[in-house]
């Protein structure tokens, strides 16, 4: 079977800098429902339009058309009373924007003694990257999942 229009992909891939640096490896293949549903980078869905079991791609992606440019608007300055006493750089959770919208993952950047920096842009936002994958699975997608837009079952969404 061939990949397109509601079809469940599984890959396992490798994001790497344009350095050549690991930046993101898949533990175990990972599916998403394909056909424009958002489920991975549109540029990576047209490359793998068409391919089947055993094929690979191979992109190098600017950051718009992979993790987001970076927004220096996504860089906040919160009161460090607002956090839990055992803070650590690195840490991540969730908050909202200030303009309101949707609430979005942070992660602490930096901890002064009044002050904490935290930072709602993806870590490699602003990168260019290098994206490989290999096709492990092909399957046709079942009506629950198109209506759902994702992929169900071992390597794909579980819950709702």
């Amino acid at each position: 079977m061939n990949i397109g229009k509601d079809t469940v992909v599984t890959i396992t891939y490798i994001v790497r800098d344009m350095e050549g640096r690991l930046l993101e490896e898949s533990d175990e293949p990972v599916s998403y429902l394909h056909g424009g549903y958002d489920n991975i980078f549109p540029l990576v869905e047209q490359a793998l339009e068409g391919k089947a079991v055993g094929d690979k791609v191979d992109l190098k992606l600017q950051p718009a058309d992979a993790f987001g440019e970076f927004d220096e608007e996504l860089v906040r300055l919160e009161p460090r009373e607002s956090f839990p006493a055992d803070i650590e750089i690195g840490m991540q959770f969730v908050g909202s924007p200030l303009d309101g919208a949707e609430e979005m993952l942070y992660t602490v950047t930096d901890i002064a003694e009044e002050k904490v920096v935290v930072d709602g842009n993806h870590p490699y936002a602003g990168q260019a990257v290098h994206f490989a994958c290999v096709v492990s699975d092909v399957r046709a997608a079942s009506q629950d999942e198109v209506e759902h837009r994702h992929a169900h079952g071992a390597h794909g969404h579980h819950h709702h």
